[in-house]
């Protein structure tokens, strides 16, 4: 009868032991003293696609010159004074996106109609190729002899959902925009969130690409194809273990209290009944 009290007391610790051990996959970056040194991987910069939208600012010493190529000016100056003036605009993929400033969208064909220029194919070009072909095309038809041609991205964002602090869209406000910058902004992920298997969907061309990506292994992550998101990509963080059992209907696992305590008071109850 000892026998068999302190088998069942046995039992019960060690489970109660094994629920106690700490997680080894919650430190980001374990591998980093490892790897120190290593080279990173190329940078892949943003390249514009259809429904894209961006702002494109032409700055000049002569501010009448300057006028017929910002769609942007006019708006600006005139909100600053307080008055209220609708830009005149005749090209059919420039819109307005908070009421203020003014964003070429990208066709289907990947072009956009720029003042003067007429139809200008931007589809695949990234913002600074963008910015380097306007200022060679209105230099090359003697329009602007010193042009500044700057290009900013309006509209681009990625998607983090599931265990993160504040999930949502992300907007993209830089070329080298990685999934640690993401996460960054989505102010990091949850204590139950699984470090070792965020998932990152993007389409290429029509074709859905899913990627994992371990951010426990510093190496494996910075390897990744989906290291540098891309406009568009959907970070998922899925819950761990421990927090897919709490989720169940009935709520009770190993790691909730209530479940010891209860276990603890049948325990009690059969050893009084065996020691009668």
């Amino acid at each position: 009868m000892k026998l068999i009290i302190k088998c069942i007391y046995i039992l019960c610790l060690a489970c109660w032991l094994g629920s106690c051990t700490t997680p080894s996959n919650v430190a980001y970056f374990q591998n980093a003293a490892d790897i120190n040194g290593m080279a990173l991987p190329p940078k892949q910069q943003l390249h514009l696609r259809p429904e894209d939208k961006i702002n494109i600012v032409v700055n000049s010493a002569d501010p009448m010159l300057m006028q017929q190529f910002n769609l942007t000016a006019t708006t600006r100056s005139s909100r600053s004074l307080g008055a209220t003036v609708q830009p005149q605009t005749t090209a059919g993929n420039v819109t307005s996106t908070d009421g203020m400033t003014l964003a070429y969208t990208v066709d289907e064909q990947g072009d956009i109609y720029f003042p003067v220029l007429g139809k200008v194919a931007v589809g695949g070009m990234t913002r600074h190729e963008v910015a380097n072909y306007i200022r060679q095309r209105l230099i090359a038809r003697d329009l602007v002899k010193d042009p500044i041609v700057t290009v900013e991205y309006v509209n681009l964002t990625v998607s983090v959902l599931g265990e993160v602090n504040k999930p949502g869209r992300i907007e993209v406000l830089k070329d080298h925009f990685t999934i640690l910058d993401a996460i960054a902004s989505a102010g990091d992920l949850t204590i139950s969130g699984q470090r070792e298997n965020v998932m990152v969907s993007r389409q290429i061309d029509g074709e859905d690409f899913t990627y994992f990506i371990n951010l426990c292994d510093r190496e494996d992550m910075m390897n990744s194809p989906a290291f540098y998101l891309q406009q568009g990509d959907v970070v998922y963080v899925t819950p761990n273990p421990k927090r897919r059992r709490e989720a169940n209907s009935a709520g009770n696992t190993f790691n909730q209290p209530s479940v010891w305590i209860s276990l603890a008071s049948l325990l009690t109850t059969i050893t009084a009944l065996l020691i009668r």
